[in-house]
């Protein structure tokens, strides 16, 4: 008889992140950045610049939400001129994107309350920007990250997907990775892994057709899923 034997569990090769990240880097300058990434660079970088261009991006793409935010921001780019616009008239300069009527009455009410109890400046302050009436996590984190420079990580579809492609983390919902990428994810990738993830998934790493043939990591992805 042959010998018995037990078998040998060898644990998988952990996802090779500074590797990805470098490669990434590089590779995704060729593509459009994420809307509010982009809109920093040209120089709307305040935290209620960033907050009110990640509600009007809701449900919005970025190629609607980039100029629809630059309208906007042309009329009104403080809390203070905001609030000396009526709800119509913002509504109006952000009428493409979607549920206008909503954001429109959300982004004046915060532009009132900062003006009235923060001396007309938005703190870097996360209970603050999540106290406001349609400010999620996602918006409040990636103000907190790209305005504040503070160490916040914002998952979406796009992020949530790639981290579970990779076999980085392994979690059924964007919230469940946020949480999980807080545990495991080093601090310094965290705002990079929004700048670059996010355009990453919608540009390359799709979720029904990857385009795996122009990806630079098709030699170290798992493919989990595929």
């Amino acid at each position: 008889m042959p010998a018995s034997f037990d078998p040998v569990l060898v644990d998988p090769v952990p996802f090779e992140l500074e590797t990805a990240f470098a490669r990434l880097r590089n590779f995704m300058q060729a593509y459009p950045k994420a809307a509010m990434f982009q809109l920093a660079e040209e120089g709307y970088s305040s935290p209620f610049e960033q907050l009110v261009s990640c509600m009007i991006s809701i449900r919005t793409y970025d190629e609607v939400s980039l100029p629809v935010s630059r309208q906007l921001f042309a009329k009104a780019k403080t809390p203070q001129a905001m609030k000396a616009l009526s709800v119509a008239e913002i509504e109006g300069l952000i009428k493409r994107s979607t549920y206008a009527s909503r954001k429109a009455q959300q982004i004046w009410a915060i532009a009132q309350e900062i003006t009235d109890s923060y001396s007309g400046k938005l703190p870097c302050d996360a209970a603050v920007l999540l106290g406001f009436k349609g400010v999620g996590p996602k918006c409040a984190h990636l103000t907190l990250g790209i305005a504040c420079q503070q160490p916040y990580i914002s998952v979406d579809v796009h992020v949530h997907r790639v981290m579970n492609r990779w076999g980085y983390v392994e979690t059924k919902t964007p919230e469940k990775t946020t949480k999980a990428l807080e545990e495991k994810l080093p601090q310094p990738y965290w705002i990079e892994t929004n700048r670059l993830l996010m355009p990453f998934g919608k540009q390359i790493c799709q979720g029904q057709s990857p385009q795996c043939s122009q990806c630079p990591l098709a030699d170290m992805c798992p493919q989990v899923g595929l």
